[in-house]
């Protein structure tokens, strides 16, 4: 007697009608454990539960084991790797171009702090919408673990070399130079850095987010400073963060004055339950001394440290028009040969 075929189980899909596989990408090829990894995972969740459509995401990268992350989330989206360095202006131009797509840039603490860092301050002090993602390891992983210019004062190598070089704080520069969504945090904490990308992708605007994420060949040892155990330690989170989009508006009881709901131009909440009752994310001068208070205390402060949800992105300063300059037809964006000539007239 023939058997009767099972049915497989209905997978789960989001409000698109997709599901979780329709995001993921090829197959890493990165160190067993190397916290890029999970970096990837919580994009693939972030995407999916928030109804991204993968044709309409770009994923530039530069240089670096970090920037090999793109192949390994949303196989069906666009994927760029950039020169070292150059990522943002990758970024740019493809976002001028087409202005409906959705930008998740990935960089590395070498890509982005030392060759890219010129690339990475007119990107901030623009408001390009794009999330913008560090995976801050403090070494150069490709090059046999170099120490990188995030890499805090006093750190060790394996090989025992100790770091004499303040760091970098991608974070305080973001907030210096204009970005308006900066926040750091840790590859192995899955509920915290979720509720970030799903904030992230819902502002308009540069959301900055740095990301411990231990190298566990070159910088997970005793003396690292950005190794597990280290961040597991010295963690000390400002709030703790959820997210509420605008198509799943769940009400939630707070204690009063314990919570800071900040809406986003969608309609969707940043909900940051007070651990510092008196921290305020949307204070640039807050956010710069709590972070220069936690270098000096040697904290890994995480959490977010600054958002502006208002300000005017770059697409809006430089009034592009609505229709994507991709899409449009030659005879629309190309000068005819009299406007040429009245050019030229008024160069003489």
């Amino acid at each position: 007697m023939a058997s009767t075929p099972t049915s497989q189980p209905q997978q789960k899909t989001n409000r698109i009608g997709l599901t979780v596989l329709d995001y993921r990408g090829s197959k890493t090829t990165l160190c067993a454990g190397c916290g890029h990894n999970a970096i990837s995972e919580r994009v693939i969740d972030a995407m999916y539960e928030m109804g991204v459509q993968p044709e309409q995401v770009i994923k530039p990268s530069g240089i670096g084991c970090s920037s090999k992350s793109p192949a390994y989330f949303m196989g069906r989206s666009h994927s760029f790797n950039a020169v070292h360095g150059r990522m943002p202006s990758v970024a740019t131009g493809a976002l001028l171009a087409n202005k409906k797509l959705m930008c998740i840039g990935v960089s590395g603490d070498g890509d982005t702090a030392s060759i890219g860092i010129g690339q990475f301050v007119h990107l901030m002090r623009r408001n390009m919408p794009i999330i913008y993602v560090i995976e801050d390891n403090g070494v150069y992983g490709l090059t046999k673990g170099q120490f990188s210019a995030t890499a805090d004062l006093g750190s060790k190598l394996k090989s025992g070399v100790v770091n004499d070089l303040p760091p970098i704080d991608t974070c305080a520069l973001a907030i210096q130079l204009g970005a308006t969504f900066v926040g750091r945090s840790f590859s192995g904490d899955k509920k915290q850095l979720l509720a970030m990308l799903k904030a992230a992708i819902a502002h308009k605007g540069t959301a900055m987010l740095d990301v411990i994420s231990p190298c566990v060949t070159f910088n997970d040892h005793e003396g690292s400073t950005k190794s597990y155990k280290f961040t597991k330690d010295h963690d000390e989170p400002l709030q703790e963060v959820s997210f509420v989009p605008a198509f799943e508006d769940i009400s939630v009881d707070y204690d009063p004055g314990a919570t800071v709901d900040v809406s986003m131009h969608d309609g969707s909440r940043l909900r940051l339950r007070k651990i510092e009752e008196d921290y305020d994310p949307t204070h640039k001068a807050n956010a710069m001394k709590r972070l220069t208070e936690a270098h000096e205390k040697g904290e890994v402060l995480t959490g977010v440290f600054y958002i502006n949800p208002t300000a005017p992105d770059f697409m809006e300063l430089l009034n592009v028009t609505d229709e994507p300059l991709a899409t449009l037809p030659a005879e629309r964006v190309r000068p005819t040969r009299q406007v040429l000539e009245e050019c030229m007239e008024e160069l003489r």
